[in-house]
C-alpha cells in the first residue's frame, strides 16, 4: 500500500476558522473538559433537535455511556445489526450483556426491521439501529417494535451527522443517539463523539457515568469512567458545526455525481440506494458489484493506481472475537454476509474535486 495516495479515502476538512478556535482555546489555556465542551453541546443538541448532548471521548465511548445509562446490564439481551463498526456490538459486551444479531436489508443495508420480532426474548432490552454510511434507520417500524416490547432504543449515529429520516434529524429518532467525530466523519474533532437525547434522567446518568460516576468532587455514586472530551477537542467541534450543512450539502452533490457517472459506464455496478423519505449524507460512497471476484479486482485495480478504498464492513459476527465468543459460523446471516463480500467503499470528502471522481469512475470501467 502507498504511504500517500494519489485519492485518499477520506480528507478532514479544515479552515483557518478551525485554526483560530483552537488557538484561541489553547490561549485560554482551556484543555481538559470545560466552557467549549458546554458551548458544542449546547450547540450540537440544537441542531439534532434534542434537548440533552453529553460530549464524550470517542464514539465508542458514546454509545457505552449511552447504553449504560439505558440500564442495560449483565444477563440482557440487546438486537445489534452486523453491518457495522465492531464498536456497535462491543459496547453491548463492555455491559456484560449479548448481542444479539439480526440481517440487514439488502437495499438501504440498514437492519431488517421484518427480522426484529422473531429475535426479541424476555432477555431483550433494547435495540441499536445503525444509520449506515449516513442514511437513517427505518425510525417508524423499530419505534413501534420497541414499545410494543417495552424496549429502549440507541440509534447508532456515528456515520449520519445532518442526516433526516423526513422531517427529523438523526439523533432524535430513538431514546438516545451516540455520535462519532473521528476525522473521517462530516465534522471533526479529531477524536471525540457525543450522546443525544430527550430523557431527562438518560441525560443525568450519562453525565455520571463520562466523569467517574462523580456528582460532586471525590463523591461517586455510581460506576463510571473516564470518558470526557477536552475544551481542545470541543473548541474544533464548535467551529465545525456552523459548517455542517454546507459540508452535507457537498457531500451530497459528489453523491450524485458519482451515481451519474458509475451508472452510465457500469450498468453491473449497484450505487447506494436512498430511500424517498430519507436523507442520506454520505460518511461512505458504498457500491456494490456482482460478485465478490469482481469486487476484489477492482479494489486492486483503484489502489494500484493511486486510489484508497474500504470494506465498510467486514460482519462483526464473522470476526474472531464473536467466533471465539458464540460460535457464529458463515451463513448465519446470509444477507449480511453476501452483501459484505461485493460492496466497496469509494473515496468521497467535501473538498473532492469532479476532476478525482472522473479518475475513480475511470478505473472502475477497466
Amino acid at each position: 500500500m502507498p504511504e500517500t495516495w494519489k485519492i485518499p479515502f477520506h480528507k478532514p476538512y479544515l479552515t483557518p476558522d478551525d485554526v483560530d478556535s483552537v488557538t484561541k482555546c489553547l490561549q485560554e489555556q482551556r484543555l481538559s473538559q470545560g466552557k467549549y465542551v458546554e458551548t458544542f453541546e449546547k450547540e450540537f443538541a440544537k441542531y439534532v433537535g434534542t434537548k440533552h448532548a453529553i460530549a464524550t471521548s470517542n464514539g465508542t465511548t458514546a454509545l457505552h455511556t449511552a447504553l449504560a445509562a439505558m440500564n442495560v446490564k449483565e444477563g440482557d439481551e440487546v438486537i445489534v445489526p452486523s453491518f457495522s463498526f465492531i464498536a456497535t456490538a462491543n459496547c453491548v459486551l463492555y455491559q456484560r450483556a449479548k448481542p444479539v444479531f439480526v440481517d440487514i436489508d439488502p437495499k438501504t443495508y440498514n437492519i431488517d426491521t421484518e427480522k426484529i420480532e422473531p429475535k426479541i426474548t424476555k432477555r431483550t432490552k433494547a435495540i441499536i439501529p445503525v444509520d449506515y454510511a449516513g442514511q437513517p434507520y427505518d425510525m417508524e417500524a423499530i419505534n413501534k417494535i420497541a414499545h410494543d416490547h417495552g424496549l429502549v432504543v440507541l440509534e447508532d449515529a456515528a456515520e449520519a451527522h445532518g442526516s433526516k429520516y423526513k422531517s427529523r434529524m438523526a439523533g432524535n429518532l430513538g431514546d438516545a443517539a451516540g455520535f462519532s467525530f473521528y476525522p473521517n466523519k462530516n465534522i471533526t474533532t479529531g477524536e471525540g463523539g457525543i450522546v443525544t437525547t430527550n430523557n431527562d434522567e438518560i441525560a443525568r446518568k450519562a453525565r455520571l457515568i463520562r466523569t467517574h460516576g462523580q456528582d460532586s468532587r471525590y463523591h461517586h455514586i455510581m460506576l463510571g469512567y473516564n470518558y470526557r472530551m477536552t475544551d481542545i477537542q470541543a473548541s474544533l467541534g464548535c467551529s465545525q458545526i456552523h459548517r455542517l450543512n454546507s459540508v452535507v450539502e457537498m457531500k451530497t452533490k459528489l453523491a450524485a455525481y458519482y451515481d451519474d457517472q458509475i451508472t452510465k459506464l457500469r450498468k453491473d455496478i449497484t450505487v447506494p440506494f436512498v430511500k424517498n423519505d430519507r436523507t442520506h449524507t454520505y460518511m461512505f460512497y458504498s457500491v456494490c458489484f456482482p460478485s465478490q471476484k469482481r469486487r476484489d479486482r477492482a479494489q486492486i485495480m483503484l489502489e494500484k493506481n493511486g486510489i484508497e478504498t474500504r470494506i465498510a464492513f467486514p460482519p462483526i459476527h464473522l470476526q474472531p472475537l464473536y467466533r471465539e465468543l458464540f460460535g457464529f459460523t458463515e451463513g448465519y446471516l446470509p444477507i449480511t454476509e453476501d452483501i459484505a463480500t461485493r460492496t466497496l467503499s469509494l473515496p468521497i470528502y467535501p473538498m473532492m474535486k469532479k476532476t478525482e471522481q472522473d479518475y475513480v469512475v475511470s478505473i472502475l470501467k477497466t
